[in-house]
């Protein structure tokens, strides 16, 4: 236990962890404790029972059993929405008048327990992105049930926006300056530039406070706290003690998941959640402020984990490392990238959308280039879901200048706001392929265009073998573009038959010249 935790114990609970022991259902194997600084959770079975320590911080109150009771209730109200099957209820712990104590006994209150059936700790999603098993399908559907999630989330008017996350970011300083992990001057320098870069975005936050984007979120939204059940991704464990710390900005939320992503090493599934829930949302407006909240979730980790050194005994420099990490992602974060936007036109079955998937989280910070997919877009405009099949009459071509010009007009907002765009469709007329140059000409701002071809029969093969794309082209469609005109298409050409990996590393070397490094954001850069 830390420091702090040592130092704001309310009571002594050791004779409630020795009645646990032996009380609890155990078929025959030793109970099984994990301890974390707010928390003991007790592994009998094929049960997890999770008691709250009586501590009292400045973050959490669990000073009375009455407190640590009405925290439970919360746990299971909060988390069972999300984790059916899992949260079975709260158990009591009562002195009985023997003075004995008992599992939801007649006597007074004692302690709580919340009780959870247990799961195959290889289902929880950490574990699985150790083991390498992360897939693009499982991001689509974790990024589905988020949007879920949040949908339902009560909107929260009196807390949220700069001030809430002002806030955040002087209790991070305060943490920062706890541990002597990192200089003074490097905790000078990080502290100036979040500060520089959230007067940059403040009226940004404080439009989406208005609009209703700040909710009573997870709060704390990372890996460890999803799993696997029945094969699809469930939340559990929001922050149940703390109503300021879990209401925010949605996508500060969701921030959370896509730094921990992009800090495991995942930067392509960070951009792929990032991508599939603003595809399902209407929050691109707020998609300029995910590089500050990523930051902002790096550098709390920094904090936190630079505090748990300090007292750590030979575990003290891997922690010093995970801290300095952390701090190194946020600092990195906080630097002004020119917005650029790619094109990727092609017949149907030439990779544009794998590419772009492979390719947007290499363009810009985290989590990368937003990626304008014309089969998304006219999914959108019909109001059916990506995977959903349209009628022919949905790409007549009035239906598809009204997809291409939303593709510009999107592109524009993105560039205008200094981020990047990948734009991923056929664009095999003429005037498809000026309308998404000229929403970087007209902006001034850096282009770059590819065109992928295979041969037709490999074409066919692809086309042929899709399933549940949001693509609807079938060989009959691939047959039409094929007779059909492009004109002269002055895009350089890429070999669709080279690995998507391949032809990202070629474009990145392509565009490399119009990619500024990045530099560091200024105060007269920065302000609004």
């Amino acid at each position: 236990m830390s420091a702090e935790s040592l130092q704001m114990i309310t009571e002594d609970q050791s004779a409630t962890i020795s009645f646990l022991n032996d009380a609890l259902p155990q078929d025959g194997q030793p109970v099984e404790v994990i301890e974390t600084h707010i928390s003991r959770i007790f592994l009998a079975g094929d049960r997890a029972y999770k008691m709250k320590r009586a501590v009292k911080l400045p973050y959490a109150d669990f000073s009375s059993a009455e407190k640590r009771l009405a925290t439970c209730r919360k746990e299971v109200e909060l988390n069972t929405p999300t984790a059916p099957g899992i949260y079975l209820g709260v158990r009591t712990i009562t002195l009985e008048k023997d003075g004995g104590l008992a599992l939801d006994g007649q006597g007074t209150l004692h302690d709580a327990l919340v009780e959870m059936r247990r799961f195959d700790q290889s289902l929880l999603l950490d574990h699985i992105a150790t083991s390498g098993g992360l897939t693009s399908s499982m991001m689509t559907s974790l990024a589905r049930a988020i949007v879920g999630f949040h949908r339902l989330a009560p909107v929260v008017s009196a807390n949220g926006g700069a001030v809430s996350m002002a806030a955040v970011l002087k209790v991070n300083k305060a943490g920062f300056a706890t541990s002597h992990v990192f200089s003074a001057k490097e905790i000078e320098e990080l502290t100036g530039a979040f500060e520089r870069h959230l007067a940059r975005l403040a009226q940004l936050l404080d439009r989406r406070g208005l609009a209703g984007k700040v909710r009573r979120c997870h709060g704390d939204l990372h890996l460890r706290n999803i799993f696997l059940l029945d094969g699809e991704p469930c939340l559990f464990d929001c922050i149940e003690f703390n109503d300021q710390i879990a209401t925010t900005d949605i996508l500060y939320d969701l921030a959370f998941l896509l730094m921990d992503l992009w800090h495991r090493g995942h930067p392509e599934f960070a951009n792929l959640v990032m991508n599939r829930y603003l595809d399902e949302t209407d929050e691109d407006d707020g998609f300029a402020a995910l590089p500050f909240f990523i930051a902002v979730r790096a550098a709390v980790r920094a904090h936190v984990i630079a505090t748990q050194a300090e007292d750590a005994g030979d575990r003290a420099a891997m922690l010093t490392d995970e801290a300095r990490s952390y701090f190194q992602l946020a600092r990195s974060l906080l630097h002004r990238v020119p917005g650029q936007l790619v094109a990727l036109g092609g017949l149907s079955g030439s990779g544009k959308t794998t590419l772009a998937e492979v390719l947007a989280s290499r363009i810009g910070l985290a989590p990368g280039a937003r990626i304008i997919e014309s089969d998304r877009i006219r999914k959108a405009m019909h109001g059916v879901p990506a995977e959903t099949r349209l009628p022919k009459a949905a790409y007549r071509p009035e239906v598809s200048t009204k997809v291409y010009q939303e593709m510009a007009w999107r592109a524009r907002l993105i560039l205008a706001e200094g981020n990047s765009a990948v734009a991923d469709a056929v664009f095999d007329k003429p005037v498809h392929r000026r309308m998404i140059e000229e929403a970087a000409e007209e902006g001034h701002h850096p282009f770059s265009a590819f065109w992928l071809e295979a041969d037709p029969a490999l074409l066919w093969q692809r086309v042929a073998a899709r399933i549940g794309s949001p693509s609807d082209a079938t060989v009959d469609i691939l047959a039409h573009q094929l007779a059909h005109e492009t004109g002269d298409v002055a895009w350089p050409r890429l070999d669709a038959t080279q690995p998507a990996e391949r032809l990202a590393e070629e474009i990145m070397l392509r565009i490399k010249v119009k990619v500024l490094e990045p530099i560091p954001c200024q105060p007269a850069d920065c302000s609004s």
